[in-house]
């Protein structure tokens, strides 16, 4: 199987119970059991991670980088909008970045408005909540 890499940065690990106005009350177990089952609908592998810590992230990517993934889906969350360190990543890597939010950014404060992970990413999938993963999973099995 040919595996993605499927990031989450800080505070994703609080969804179910975190604003559930703006991110809704999935947990971040439920996304991650649904991207499990998408992926193996379409042949590949999931390795879904979280973490609170920018440098963890970037070594996931390069991690994934070294595995040959065919893919690297990230919701950087807070991360979207202040980190070079995970833009510099993602041009440095070779297998394709794309963004994934759970709600979409440009409608939310003017802050949420630059992604600098975006500057590098292939594509963008946002403010479809648990859709938005699964979306980015197809454009990454049809790449």
């Amino acid at each position: 199987m040919t595996s993605l890499f499927i990031l989450n940065g800080p505070n994703l690990n609080l969804l179910g119970t975190r604003e559930p106005e703006i991110y809704g009350t999935t947990t971040l177990a439920e996304i991650d059991a649904a991207c499990a089952a998408k992926a193996r609908e379409l042949g590949l592998s999931a390795d879904f991670r979280q973490s609170n810590h920018e440098g963890v992230l970037v070594d996931w990517m390069h991690q994934a980088h070294k595995a040959k993934a065919r893919a690297i889906i990230i919701n950087a969350a807070a991360y979207t909008h202040t980190s070079i360190a995970l833009l510099d990543a993602a041009k440095a890597i070779t297998p394709p970045v794309i963004e994934v939010h759970l709600s979409d950014p440009h409608t939310r404060e003017e802050f949420r408005h630059q992604s600098h992970i975006g500057q590098a990413a292939v594509a963008c999938f946002k403010g479809k909540g648990l859709a938005s993963y699964l979306e980015a999973i197809e454009a990454a099995a049809a790449l």
